[in-house]
């Protein structure tokens, strides 16, 4: 039981940075914004970068909140359920940065 509240914390914990990535508002949890230098933080379009984090951290949460499920259940077949989240969160952060690097692109050329 303490285990299953402790997931549901670490999903509610996601959801919250999650609602506040989508609100563009706290610490910018995304690699193009950790890796950028101090001079290109300032004049990067930061809010795909928001929105992508936003979104992955919601999935993070929803997943959390399966993992609890499945805890608290004491089921594995719930565990069934991560894999098409882990799949679709993992295709998303890659074809997002895809989709930012374009548009990136196309308004420096």
């Amino acid at each position: 039981m303490i285990l299953a509240i402790a997931i549901f914390l670490v999903a509610a914990i996601n959801l919250c940075l999650g609602i506040r990535s989508f609100m563009g508002k706290g610490y910018l949890f995304n690699n193009a914004f950790i890796h950028a230098s101090e001079k290109e933080r300032e004049t990067m379009d930061k809010k795909p970068y928001y929105i992508q984090s936003g979104v992955v951290f919601c999935c993070l949460s929803l997943l959390f909140f399966v993992i609890g499920l499945a805890t608290l259940m004491e089921s594995d077949k719930i565990l069934l359920l991560e894999i098409p989240i882990i799949v679709g969160v993992t295709v998303y952060a890659i074809v997002s940065t895809i989709i930012i690097n374009k548009k990136k692109n196309a308004t420096e050329a």
